[in-house]
């Protein structure tokens, strides 16, 4: 008991402890927090905040005994409140502490701050999607909206807690960034940023993070073989973009998918016989032998065996074998006695050297006679004089860009298209005697009549011309059928296909007619969409006489279904269909189509496809490669097809490298909006087709817009760049336009894709005051990193503009066929001549390969070889191929050239080239004719 008493008498005379002292606080919202204090041993406890004595009534005490020590224990609490915390303006935060006393003194606790709690709403740092490639590393940054306490921050991707434990690929421990060391194809997706504290949670915009494999080549695969038989061809090998392949938009592999490389096919070689050897000695069965080899040359490469027997027998004594087998020259002949019979063998033998010989001359003095005045045409004043020409484009109109909004361009017609756009009207042509042709200067009727008619055999100037067709017409069938204006080749049984309603000119229902017919019989003529840039010329004689068809031809309107699946091709032209399907003919057609490829250089693999019965498309021919089915001659804007089977047809392409390029078409229409405050400009961007752009034509005239500029054309890369159109120099004190929409934007593929449908972006401008009324600016049209094109607009704008007419509302051609010898520039008796001088081959060297070669025809010839007439084909493509222009220059030059080469070997050299250069070029004859045309019609 004397222990216990001294020992709590030594406890009791010790400074207090703090068993609790007080802690941090926050006070959310306006909720008061208690602040809580307890020591042993106490006498009395106050707190003091902010240096100063909390009043003694605030303070809530507790006090009981220890156990076993019988000490004091005292808790003390206060209540902060918010505003206690908000009135204080000190230099520190709001702080308060616990003094306990003792028998001995006081004791002091910890400082204890509070502070009012809050989150605000905005990050300082929010997390950027990007576009991360594989195996790459991402990282996201965080940096919390500012708070009491300190947010503390998480990760979710696709609102799923995101762990760095169970996945050591993710870091969330620096300074609240997301690090994915190595990015996975699993790692795209959307990632927010989470922000908490006692008071409330944020969450940050959503970030995606993509993450894509670029697209890696493949191995080459093997060399195809040649793609000619015989001769110099072309081989190629591939590779896709497979290894591995583009994903969630990775590059495309840089470089050629494509590569070729010339080859040559060892030709067939023929075997040859060699020499005879030698008769063997006459044996005992009166015969003698002698042999040959088929060795000069052998047969190579799959060339044919010797026609002909390896071994030959000869009964060597003149069928004079004696009874008893004893050869003849062993029987003695008495002396006094000549050998008849040996005499009469020689004598025979003889006979025929002399017939030989007589034939050999008479021969060649024939020859030599035809060559002054036989089928060999080498002479061009024939062609010169004996052309018709006439121009199938129309004349331009006025400047376009002349205030004077009456003197407005035709829109339907460019220069820079080179395909048919109409006919001129035939009828003139008609009036002509045919005569009157071919006298167009005083000295041309001699200088023809004597060189090249004789060597035709012709005596009359009209035999040049084949007779007008008759303008009978089979029972059923009417003379204009599409608007064509065609007459028949001839009378007789009339295969017409099922006639459907041609779609009507533009002046009656605003559209322009996508589809055309016409009859044709065996003159053959000429087919034309109008202003599409789509012809079909049949050949004369394609037809069997007696026969007549009706053909059409028509442009398809929707989507392309000729595409491939890949997504690598683009539609090059339209897709045109001609038939009827089941029509018979014994030539091919020439087919002409416009596209819009640069063909410059060789960045495009340019395909011609077919429309099969079940409407899928198979691949007819590549354009570069041979082909015996088809003949593909590609020039700047157009292509021109020799086909047979009647169907759909249509041109795509591949490019092959980025600087593979197509060409746009760009013009600009405006027209004042119906408060006559705001001017619409519309800016169209279509292939440069004429069919194209006839569908910008067609929706300009519904709105009755105006051509503010002449159509321009840009070339367009595959570089994946956009195109970006701007509009600029806008007068600012007369005109206005809306904040950020002076410049507007086609992505890449918008563009490269497009094929139907016109690209449009419009520019709505208004006017301070109904007096101004001129408008000046400037539209810029450029790919990013390629080319640019800059449209000028200067227009006045009228008051009365809603009831002025559209410039171009204009008719449509309405002769949209011709038949007979008017729909060819080469006279048929020209061409008979010329057929049947280049389909044989002769000694010098003429035949139909040097015909192609001078008209610069010089690939895939074994197409023509197969033809029953290749000059015929050969005729029919330059045809195709000049048809618009009237130039006939270049297949007179042609057989300039051809005779110069049987002036190296005829005595007629002299006058040949006396005749050549006394030939008027084929423009003087032109223009006489169209002079003599004006007076007879007149």
């Amino acid at each position: 008991l004397k222990w216990s008493r001294d020992g709590l008498s030594a406890m009791s005379g010790t400074l207090p402890h703090f068993l609790q002292e007080p802690d941090d606080a926050y006070i959310v919202k306006s909720n008061p927090i208690k602040l809580r204090c307890r020591a042993r041993p106490a006498l009395q406890i106050f707190f003091k905040c902010n240096g100063e004595w909390v009043h003694q009534n605030q303070h809530t005490s507790l006090e009981h005994t220890e156990l076993g020590t019988g000490l004091k224990i005292r808790e003390v609490m206060i209540n902060v409140s918010r505003q206690q915390v908000e009135d204080f303006h000190g230099p520190e935060d709001y702080w308060c502490l616990c003094v306990a006393w003792s028998h001995l003194g006081t004791s002091k606790s910890r400082k204890a701050t509070v502070r009012i709690a809050y989150l605000r709403k905005n990050f300082e740092q929010e997390p950027q999607g990007m576009e991360v490639p594989i195996n790459g590393m991402i990282v996201l940054h965080c940096r919390p909206p500012e708070g009491v306490p300190a947010a503390e921050v998480e990760w979710l991707k696709n609102e799923e807690l995101v762990s760095s434990i169970e996945d050591i690929n993710i870091d969330t421990r620096a300074d609240h960034n997301l690090i994915i060391n190595e990015a996975r194809l699993s790692d795209s997706g959307n990632y927010t940023c989470l922000a908490s504290n006692i008071v409330a949670r944020r969450r940050s915009a959503t970030a995606t993070v993509i993450v894509f494999v670029n697209g890696g080549w493949s191995s080459w695969t093997d060399w195809s073989e040649c793609n000619v038989r015989c001769g110099r061809g072309v081989q190629k090998r591939t590779r896709t973009c497979t290894n591995p392949a583009p994903l969630n938009g990775g590059a495309f592999c840089e470089g050629m998918s494509v590569q070729k490389s010339t080859c040559t096919s060892p030709c067939p070689v023929d075997g040859g016989w060699a020499e005879w050897t030698m008769w063997s000695v006459c044996s005992s069965e009166c015969e003698r032998q002698r042999t040959r080899e088929c060795t000069d040359p052998e047969p190579k490469h799959g060339g044919r065996l010797c026609d002909g027997v390896a071994l030959d027998t000869d009964n060597c004594t003149g069928d004079l074998c004696i009874q008893d087998r004893k050869l003849l020259h062993d029987v003695k002949v008495p002396q006094g006695e000549s050998p008849n019979n040996d005499v009469a063998l020689y004598s025979g033998l003889a006979a025929g050297v002399v017939t030989v010989v007589v034939l050999v001359i008479a021969l060649t003095l024939y020859r030599r006679n035809q060559s002054e005045y036989g089928v060999d045409v080498i002479d061009s004043s024939a062609l010169t004089g004996g052309f018709q020409s006439f121009s199938f484009k129309s004349a331009r109109q006025g400047n376009p860009l002349l205030m004077n909004s009456s003197m407005q361009p035709d829109l339907t017609v460019s220069r820079t298209y080179t395909g048919p756009i109409c006919f001129p009207d035939s009828m003139e042509k008609e009036l002509i005697p045919e005569p009157a042709l071919f006298d167009p200067l005083p000295d041309l009727k001699d200088k023809v009549h004597s060189s090249f008619m004789v060597s035709l055999g012709v005596s009359e100037r009209a035999e040049y011309h084949a007779k007008v067709p008759s303008q009978t017409f089979p029972r059923g069938v009417v003379q204009e059928i599409g608007g064509g204006g065609g007459t028949l080749g001839g009378r007789g049984k009339s295969q017409l296909a099922p006639v459907q309603p041609a779609l009507v000119s533009s002046m009656t229902t605003g559209k322009r007619p996508l589809r055309t017919n016409g009859v044709f019989g065996h003159g053959g003529g000429r087919l034309v969409v109008p202003n599409a840039g789509v012809s079909l010329l049949v050949p004369h004689g394609a037809i069997e006489e007696d026969t007549t068809w009706e053909l059409y031809m028509s442009i398809t309107q929707q989507d392309s279904s000729a595409l491939s699946d890949e997504g690598q091709e683009i539609l090059l032209s339209p897709e045109v269909t001609y038939g009827p399907p089941g029509l018979t003919l014994s030539c091919p057609v020439a087919l002409t189509i416009a596209h819009c490829a640069d063909v410059s250089s060789e960045d495009w693999n340019i395909k011609l496809k077919r429309q099969a019965q079940d409407n899928s498309w198979e691949e007819v021919m590549t354009v570069e490669e041979e082909s015996t089915a088809c003949y593909c001659l590609l020039d700047t804007q157009c292509c021109h097809l020799l086909v047979e089977r009647p169907g759909c047809y249509a041109l795509v392409g591949e490019a092959l490298t980025q600087a593979a390029g197509k060409r746009l078409r760009l013009a600009a229409f405006g027209n004042m909006e119906p408060n006559f405050l705001n001017y619409s400009i519309r800016v169209y961007c279509v292939n440069d087709t004429p069919h194209a752009f006839q569908e910008v034509v067609s929706v300009e005239r519904g709105r009755g817009g105006r051509l503010l500029e002449e159509p321009k054309t840009l070339l367009f890369r595959a570089n994946s760049f956009n195109l970006q159109v701007s509009i600029q120099d806008i007068p600012q004190f007369l005109w206005s336009i809306k904040p950020f929409t002076t410049c507007q934007e086609f992505s890449f593929t918008q563009v490269w894709c497009s094929s139907q449908s016109p690209l449009q972006c419009a520019f709505s401008l208004e006017r301070y005051s109904p007096a101004a009324n001129q408008l000046s600016c400037k539209i810029s049209v450029r790919q990013v990193k390629g080319h640019e094109q800059i449209l000028q607009v200067y227009t006045t704008i009228a008051e009365s503009e809603k009831d002025t007419v559209p410039f171009f509302t204009q008719s449509d051609c309405t002769i949209t066929s011709q038949t007979g010898s008017r729909a060819f520039k080469i006279p048929l008796s020209i061409r008979q001549r010329i057929c049947a001088t280049f389909d044989t081959a002769n000694a010098k060297g003429k035949d139909w390969q040097l015909l192609a070669q001078k008209l610069h025809i010089d690939r895939n010839l074994g197409y023509f070889a197969r033809q029953t007439s290749p000059s015929a084909v050969i005729l029919s493509l330059w045809e195709a191929q000049h048809q618009e222009r009237g130039d006939l220059d270049s297949l007179a030059s042609a057989l300039e050239e051809i005779g110069k080469v049987q002036s190296k070997h005829s005595t007629s050299a002299d006058t040949l080239d006396h005749i050549s250069k006394t030939i008027p070029s084929s423009d003087s004859i032109m223009n006489r004719s169209s002079e003599e045309l004006d007076t007879n019609h007149t």
